[in-house]
């Protein structure tokens, strides 16, 4: 997805997003032996209200750094020996190391178990196993960052400040959200990349495809990158491609975004050394306010199989999540990820997740706020094969300016639900409210008091969370505001 400017919503925006299939190199999407997003991409809704910005989507990855020493970044900078897999000519570069430790040591793993929700075997989904053909989201993830621009559309600012617009700051926000579980490297070309043609001549705007079978669109853009930077650019050493397109070039961030992802599955495109290409993401135009750097954490968030959480109809309220994850909303303050999504990209150690699958239960859990390391950080209460209520606690923090009210937040994960369709529901314990953070106008205010407080209760399909009045645990030295105490109570059989 794209993110959409402060000066946009006065009032509540309707964004649009695409996620890109997948081709395979006679043009089909999704090939038989591809794991990219095989639907079809959403047809895109009318224009939003008051001039509100249509969005587009796909899927992506990356990171960056800087270092000492002979070795050399594709822009020629030195690179540190500790920078030696980030390199584009580095034997064995392309080898995964171990994930980093979490939190007290404790070790990342992917979802299993009875919580461990089916779904989806190709396309970026709430499933909660990531298929194959997408970037895993732990340890060392290598991006190749390349800027464009065009012929009639020159840039204006330096490379190094359009790359700047994003890094560090992406795989800053990544290496908060994932307690230190991913570590994201970017290697930029830090030159801007003119294409052979004007940019009108390669007729990209809404659902513009990336298939081998046109001389236009997105395969045309790449193909050209491909070749300007083959023989400086090992690209077996790389999990992504990010494009920073010139800001100049396409419609005002106001108008209409086109940045998109194309993701989980080799594109139809070959590189100098044999690599196919795949998980790259385009970034145009540029958003507005502190974190629009956001747009490509979305996207390279769609790389990692994360799905767009908003609706992509033309609804009038168009944000089932709001401000609680960036792929509902990646515009304006910053906001972190879900539980779920940690859990399923492979954030939270098994001891962080706990299960509720037992009919007529009634269970105690003590959940720590996101912005907290370590600790449980949800509760999974599953209610059928592909639906489930997650519950956790958030306060405001370094990457949750907007959780103005410390709570439970409660939500629907559905699995059997695509992308764009409204797969995550978040309960509003004050649905009549106008919410608690209303100082900017991007953010969905109603939403932001939706956290459950103690003495309150959610109720639905059966279980009911109530969330108990706490303090420490007996001999902890837990902050009360960091941790919430729940019961769940789970419908008995029959």
């Amino acid at each position: 997805m794209r993110q959409i400017p402060s000066a946009l919503l006065a009032a509540t925006a309707v964004a649009v997003a695409l996620v890109v299939p997948a081709l395979d190199t006679t043009g089909r999407p999704g090939g038989a032996d591809r794991h990219g997003d095989g639907r079809p991409a959403a047809s895109p809704p009318p224009e939003a209200r008051r001039g509100a910005a249509l969005r587009e989507r796909g899927d992506a990855r990356h990171e960056d750094g800087d270092g000492d020493g002979t070795r050399r970044a594709p822009d020629g900078r030195p690179r540190s020996p500790d920078d030696r897999a980030d390199e584009p000519h580095s034997p064995g570069a392309a080898t995964r190391p171990a994930p980093p430790r979490g939190p007290r040591g404790a070790a990342a793993a992917l979802p299993t178990g009875r919580c461990a929700l089916p779904g989806s075997a190709t396309g970026v989904s709430e499933t909660a196993t990531t298929p194959p053909g997408f970037v895993r989201a732990t340890g060392r993830v290598r991006a190749l960052t390349v800027l464009i621009d065009f012929p009639d559309v020159r840039a204006g600012i330096s490379p190094r400040k359009r790359y700047g617009e994003f890094f560090p700051a992406v795989p800053r926000f990544f290496r908060g959200s994932s307690y230190g579980r991913l570590d994201y490297r970017s290697s930029p070309v830090l030159k801007w990349i003119r294409m052979s043609r004007p940019l009108a001549s390669y007729r990209i705007g809404r659902g513009t495809s990336f298939s081998p079978a046109s001389n236009n669109g997105y395969y045309a853009l790449a193909k050209e990158i491909v070749r300007a930077v083959d023989r400086q650019v090992d690209f077996r050493a790389y999990d992504l491609v990010n494009v920073l397109v010139t800001p100049e070039a396409g419609p005002p961030a106001t108008e209409n975004v086109w940045s998109v992802t194309f993701s989980g599955g080799p594109l139809g495109l070959k590189t100098g050394d044999g690599t196919q290409l795949r998980n790259v993401s385009f970034i145009w135009s540029r958003q507005t306010g502190p974190s629009a750097y956001r747009v490509l954490n979305h996207e390279n968030a769609h790389s990692f199989g994360l799905p767009d959480l908003y609706f992509t109809d033309g609804r009038a309220d168009p944000h089932p999540v709001g401000h609680w994850d960036p792929m509902d909303v990646d515009w304006g303050p910053e906001n972190d990820f879900l539980g779920w999504h940690k859990w399923k990209l492979g954030w939270l150690a098994p001891g962080q997740v706990d299960c509720v699958h037992r009919s007529g239960s009634v269970t105690t859990h003590r959940l720590t706020a996101a912005a907290t390391p370590g600790g449980t950080k949800i509760a999974v209460v599953p209610v059928s094969r592909h639906r489930a209520y997650v519950v956790e606690a958030r306060r405001a923090g370094p990457l949750d300016p907007t959780a103005c009210r410390p709570g439970v937040l409660v939500y629907r994960v559905a699995t059997d639900i695509p992308s764009g369709k409204g797969p995550v529901r978040v309960s509003d314990a004050t649905p009549k409210s106008a919410g608690c953070y209303r100082k900017d106008p991007n953010v969905r205010a109603g939403l932001t008091d939706a956290t459950y407080r103690p003495g309150q209760t959610f109720r639905a399909d059966g279980i009911s969370v109530e969330v108990l009045q706490d303090g420490p645990a007996a001999g902890g030295t837990d902050n009360p505001a960091d941790t919430f105490r729940v019961r769940i109570t789970t419908p008995g059989r029959g």
